[in-house]
């Protein structure tokens, strides 16, 4: 027993909440969470719930339907579909390899990134891993604010983030405790769906305390019946002896499809133990197929009786052998299999025969065989993504229990196995153990796999025992104390080490990555509310471009906002004086100098690129402005021409 002194209340008791408590432990289905007069959500009684709960009969009350439902619902969805004003611009200094590298490091809140991110990801990837919060009430969720209107999202989205989108504690005594996790989680999930492709899956890590909510959530989100599998993780050896009741060593992979029946097969690579421990035999096959394993040919009592399954077959010794009830192969099957040596004959104590298959290691092309993914992963432990930061970074306290990379790169090797182009995110990154992941099996398989990470600039505690390491090795790196930045950082060190061990020949290397900040729109306010500004701001704001920002940012907003790849290479050209960027040679061109002449025009429209975009207010005179578009229309006239 502590102690400590038990405290006084200094209140008198709330008898109402008391009650409730008390009908609770006796009723837990018919209490429930419910905002009183004062607009703050305590528990409350289901009472048409608990007059059925003490009745014989349907009682009358509101019509009945499977859903899921909790205050703050609807708020939820307007968050998830409002519009913001904002943009990503380039951090160069911070990134690796900016102009080659198809990787992704986002900066920003993730509803927002998620958000910018609809036209230019749409569709497009493949498998997305999640590590959110677990809600455990000791750790945080994000405080977002709810948009009234589109109106008034834009005024509020193109301020500083100081007072919205914070996270905050989510203590489970705060009367919103699952409330407000799911508000957290829906809005994601619901924008991370639109971006899967049709064959995408997506992973959830969760444990206990919300995975009730978050297999409701998710049924809502991707249906119920593209629902794949709970993979469960055994995360730790054993232990426990601070346990109550039961020792927990696992964790879940919620797995839910886009569209399951667009998934195919799913097979990995056998790993070099189950080789060790099943591959034990060889024949004469052996160097070309390998070892073997053998399977029962006696067929399992499930098996419909049939007849035909039921004959003697000859065996080394002259005798024959018949099945206690009847083969797995027809006569045929096993003629042939025989002829072929395919069937493995083991001499019993009692002095008969058992038959079985051979399933060789490598089939008639020399591929090595696959096999099914176990929904239990195990061998790979909490403690392993503690020695990685020790690995990396020196100290594990520099970021605490992060997922270990081999656990998230199963995964990734799971889904895109047989898509090495494939593009993954994660809008939960963490110490970007996917990135991480990503990474190593590109090594292993020369794959050309794209991450996309995001992690929000969540401030350190320096006067947190468990950040204050965190917080003392970004001073040392000079860096912002932030998780972003002790996430940039691992990648960066993963990618060394990696690229020091051994990797495949033809990889190409790429464990780079670009890093985008999120910020208010680089248009300023007189862009999105023409109608609202007199003729003295028109006057002052030729221009509707923030003088802070640089031409390279406004590029990446017009890849935003035109659905363009924001990898893509990017090239740039002095063209007659002025500053020309060609993404991807001719996939979209911009210039966003002042002066521009019909000459240069003519000259970028002989280029014929997909797109083009100028500066509004960055032609020569009024008649280069006007003539544009039919310069374009004559010399290239597939050219789609836009103005910011």
């Amino acid at each position: 027993m502590s102690d400590e002194i038990e405290k006084l209340k200094m209140h008198s008791p709330d008898l109402t909440q008391e009650n409730i408590a008390k009908i609770r432990a006796l009723f837990p289905g018919c209490v429930t969470e419910a905002a009183g007069e004062d607009g703050k959500l305590r528990l409350a009684v289901d009472f048409d719930q608990l007059r059925q709960e003490l009745s014989e009969s349907i009682v009358e009350g509101p019509q009945e339907r499977y859903h899921l439902n909790w205050p703050g619902k609807r708020e939820a969805l307007i968050t998830a579909n409002a519009p913001i004003a904002k943009t990503l611009r380039p951090a160069r200094d911070e990134s690796v390899d900016f102009d080659t590298t198809q990787n992704l490091f986002i900066e920003s809140d993730n509803l927002e990134a998620l958000k910018l991110l609809q036209e230019t990801y749409l569709g497009k990837v493949k498998m997305i891993y999640i590590d959110p919060p677990y809600n455990t009430g000791n750790d945080f969720v994000y405080d977002d604010d709810f948009a009234e209107s589109s109106e008034i999202f834009f005024d509020l989205s193109q301020q500083t983030d100081e007072n919205k989108n914070k996270l905050v504690a989510n203590p489970e005594g705060s009367g919103r405790f699952h409330s407000n996790w799911l508000d957290m989680i829906y809005p994601r999930l619901r924008l991370a769906r639109n971006l899967l492709t049709e064959d995408g899956v997506v992973f959830v890590s969760i444990d206990d305390s919300e995975m009730h909510n978050l297999r409701k959530v998710c049924d809502e989100i991707f249906g119920p019946e593209n629902f794949i599998d709970n993979v469960i993780w055994k995360k730790r050896y054993g232990g426990g002896a601070k346990e109550r009741h039961l020792v927990s060593i696992h964790e879940y992979a919620l797995m839910y499809a886009r569209d399951i029946n667009s998934v195919p097969n799913l097979y990995v690579p056998l790993g070099e133990d189950s080789i060790q421990r099943y591959y034990k035999n060889q024949d004469e096959h052996f160097e070309k197929k390998g070892p073997y394993r053998t399977h029962p040919l006696e067929a399992m009592k499930s098996f419909e009786d049939r007849p035909n399954l039921n004959f003697g077959v000859k065996a080394p010794d002259g005798t024959e052998v018949w099945p206690k009830r009847q083969w797995r192969w027809s006569k045929d099957r096993m003629e042939q299999a025989l002829a072929e040596g395919e069937v493995h004959f083991q001499k019993a104590k009692d002095g008969g025969w058992t038959l079985s298959s051979k399933q060789y290691l490598r089939d008639e092309s020399g591929e090595t065989r696959a096999s099914k993914f176990f929904s239990i992963v195990d061998g790979v432990y909490t403690q392993h993504g503690t020695n990685e930061m020790v690995g990396i970074f020196g100290d594990a306290q520099v970021f605490s229990f992060p997922k270990p990379t081999e656990f998230v790169r199963r995964l990734i090797e799971l889904i895109t196995g047989d898509d090495k182009e494939a593009i993954i995110l994660d809008f939960f990154a963490g110490s970007s153990a996917t990135a991480h992941a990503s990474l190593l099996q590109n090594a292993l398989d020369a794959g050309e796999r794209r991450f996309v990470m995001i992690q929000l600039p969540e401030e350190l505690d320096t006067e947190s025992r468990t950040q204050k390491v965190a917080a003392k090795f970004c001073e040392g790196l000079n860096v912002p104390h932030n998780i972003a930045e002790i996430s940039k950082e691992r990648i960066r060190r993963a990618g060394q080490k990696i690229l020091e061990g051994e990797c495949h020949p033809d990889w190409n290397k790429d464990v780079g990555f670009r890093v985008l900040k999120i910020d208010s729109s680089n248009m300023a306010d007189v862009f999105y509310t023409p109608d609202q500004t007199s003729q003295a701001d028109l006057l002052s704001r030729v221009d509707n471009i923030k003088p802070d920002r640089t031409a390279e940012d406004l590029l990446f907003q017009v890849l935003l906002d035109w659905g363009v790849d924001l990898t893509l290479p990017i090239r740039r050209e002095t063209v007659q004086g002025k500053t020309v960027f060609f993404v991807a040679e001719t996939a979209l061109m911009a210039c966003f100098d002042d002066g521009i002449s019909e000459d240069l025009v003519k000259e970028l429209a002989g280029h014929a690129p997909m797109r083009i975009v100028f500066k509004d207010t960055g032609f020569a005179n009024d008649q280069t402005k006007i003539n544009v578009r039919q310069i374009f229309k004559a010399m290239s006239p597939e050219t789609e021409v836009k103005a910011i």
